[in-house]
């Protein structure tokens, strides 16, 4: 494809009517001579971009098929590179330590580059890293079920030059999970587009709009989905990254570990587990299909299915990555949503 070249104007103040779009863009100073593309920090900010773009931009997102976009690490000159293509958009969070770190470097030394912080306006609506979600008596908040009244959202949205906080977060990044803040997230990047690119603001607005609709359709299926299941709890055999669902919908997805991709369950917390699969009669346990490696359950699904009365188990996916096998079907976040986690929620939780 043969992308056009624009000229990239300071930013300004611009906004859609996509969702409840809230909140400021970073600043950029001088103009750029050409506006050929951009990069997205993870999976689902790559398709979301690209949609927003159509034909315009075209946007790369690094990460490597396989991989989840928080805890990675960049190599090579991606730095460069990106200042090279003109526009960047990411989460300012720590557990995107990376793009931080871009992002920082970005605004800066290239002042040229439109930086876009997609959680822009959203820091009353994140969650915290230890929450506890309603609509279940298990707890998900620290060791003894609470929550940290010391944790502090470290979400810092004051985009002056190098003052981005890298330091531990207790915010919970997986907010994409959610389609209703996804409108919100979508806007974002779509109002940060036409503040860069003016004289295709109307292309990156309709785009924009038309994709909230189908994420509004998608709330829909979810409402419907979760109302209309015989079970509230299911068990997710992975790193805790559906609250945001949870909150959503009201339904509890029981998981023995924590927030980060790092975090390993301890012996208790896989002995509560077992329990609870026995008790709430769970026959199908929920799995990472980025854990599944050669065709094998995860040692954890295994165990459990071992160790409980459950059957089967089906994978549902965080959505921060993409697998080869998606990729051949073109499925971006729409379709992976529609396609992998609706069918194996509907399973979990027995919908009718």
């Amino acid at each position: 494809m043969e992308l056009t070249r624009r000229a990239l104007v300071g930013r300004g103040a611009g906004a859609i009517a996509v969702g409840t779009l809230a909140g400021c863009l970073e600043d950029v100073g001088a103009p750029n001579e050409s506006f050929d593309g951009g990069y997205a920090a993870f999976f689902t900010l790559w398709d979301w971009s690209q949609r927003i773009a159509g034909d315009g931009i075209e946007f790369e997102n690094p990460v490597g098929t396989g991989q989840p976009g928080h805890g990675w690490s960049p190599s090579g000159d991606l730095t460069r590179e990106i200042a090279d293509s003109g526009v960047f958009v990411y989460f300012d969070t720590p557990e995107f330590s990376w793009a931080q770190d871009i992002a920082t470097t970005l605004e800066a030394d290239y002042e040229t580059v439109s930086v876009i912080d997609g959680l822009a306006g959203l820091d009353d609506q994140l969650l915290d890293g230890n929450h506890e979600v309603d609509g279940g008596g298990h707890d998900h908040g620290t060791e003894n079920g609470s929550q940290d009244d010391d944790s502090v959202d470290s979400h810092d949205d004051d985009h002056g030059g190098n003052s981005h906080e890298h330091g531990e977060s207790s915010v919970d990044p997986h907010v994409w999970l959610d389609p209703v803040l996804a409108q919100d997230i979508v806007g974002t990047i779509s109002s940060g587009l036409a503040d860069a690119d003016p004289d295709n603001a109307g292309t990156y607005e309709e785009n924009a709009s038309a994709y909230a609709e189908t994420l509004d359709a998608l709330d829909q299926q979810f409402e419907e989905l979760f109302a209309a299941a015989d079970r509230q709890v299911a068990v997710f055999a992975g790193h805790d990254s559906f609250s945001y669902l949870q909150e959503r919908y009201g339904f509890e997805l029981y998981t023995p570990v924590g927030v980060s991709p790092q975090a390993e369950p301890s012996q208790g917390d896989i002995s509560e587990t077992i329990s609870l699969v026995d008790e709430e009669g769970i026959e199908t346990i929920l799995y990472s299909p980025f854990e599944d490696r050669d065709g094998q359950y995860p040692p954890l699904v295994n165990a459990l299915l071992r160790d409980t009365d459950a059957t089967d188990a089906m994978p549902i996916t965080h959505l921060s990555g993409t697998l080869a096998k998606w990729q051949r079907k073109d499925w971006g976040y729409l379709e992976q949503m529609q396609e992998i986690n609706v069918p194996a929620f509907s399973e979990a939780l027995d919908v009718q």
